[in-house]
């Protein structure tokens, strides 16, 4: 690994997964050590934001939304934070690393201020049926694909289907793909919701043109598992430990901010 990265280096640090986006953090000092026009400001550079945009785009093979990269800018901003209060404290002292530890070691300093409040079970079972979803098991998919690797119109592919059926003959060539038990959030990430709509509303054992975000692909369902809902009674122990992560990253995340407010915000190129 790169040592002078530290948006990748970073991203394996326990102090800062309270700032995580998926598995993306970034803190560029050698984008921002010039930009620092006043100490009660902190600018949000192009550069920082590209290079944002670069890793979250390299890491979840999308885009950023403008929803994400307000979070991404947040979370620089967070460890910028942590960063200029880290050398108020003198904490850089002996660190041959300097930034990144001087931000572990204010993060540090701020969680060890936070007292989490007490839970009951009550109080955890309603917050386990908030987030019921995250704990069911998901539905899983068992399906074969004919990868058509000669004509792919839609006219084509609709012939092909019809001779896999055994209704009529087509010339097409395909390779044969088997899928096991494939969660449902995973064919929504790879193919989009048409296609996992398509998959529950097939029948078992035929052959179909269904729509994906890559266009047409030939399927045959073979089995569908469907959900199996979570109870809360065998999994409480692990229900009471997310709530405690998720607990202490809002708050270090409020302590943080609020540390932030001595400083005023610019983000280059942003709307007013």
């Amino acid at each position: 690994m790169n040592p002078s990265n530290p948006f990748k280096r970073a991203s394996h640090e326990p102090l800062v997964h309270f700032l995580l986006l998926g598995a993306v953090i970034f803190g560029v000092d050698h984008l921002i050590d010039g930009r620092r026009e006043d100490p009660q400001t902190i600018v949000v550079s192009t550069e920082v934001q590209k290079e944002a945009r670069d890793i979250f785009s390299a890491g979840l093979q999308r885009q950023p939304s403008a929803s994400d990269m307000q979070k991404l800018v947040d979370r620089w901003t967070d460890n910028e934070i942590l960063y200029r209060e880290g050398l108020a404290l003198g904490l850089d002292r002996g660190d041959v690393t300097i930034r990144e530890r001087v931000i572990f070691k204010a993060l540090s300093v701020a969680q060890a201020g936070i007292t989490l409040p007490r839970i009951d079970e009550p109080g955890l079972k309603s917050w386990f049926e908030a987030r019921h979803e995250k704990y069911d098991a998901p539905a899983l998919y068992t399906f074969l694909e004919a990868v058509v690797t000669g004509d792919s119109t839609p006219g084509s592919i609709q012939a092909f289907v019809a001779a896999l059926n055994g209704n009529t003959k087509s010339d097409v060539q395909s390779d044969l793909r088997s899928f096991q038990q494939r969660p449902r959030g995973n064919l929504l990430e790879s193919y989009g919701p048409d296609f996992a709509r398509a998959l529950d509303e097939a029948p078992v054992g035929q052959w179909r043109a269904v729509p994906s975000t890559s266009g047409l692909r030939v399927i045959q369902v073979e089995a569908i598992r469907p959900p199996v809902a979570a109870r809360f009674d065998n999994i409480k122990e692990a229900v009471y430990q997310d709530w405690r992560d998720d607990t202490m990253a809002e708050m270090t995340t409020k302590a943080v901010r609020e540390m932030g407010r001595k400083y005023a915000v610019r983000v280059e190129g942003a709307q007013p």
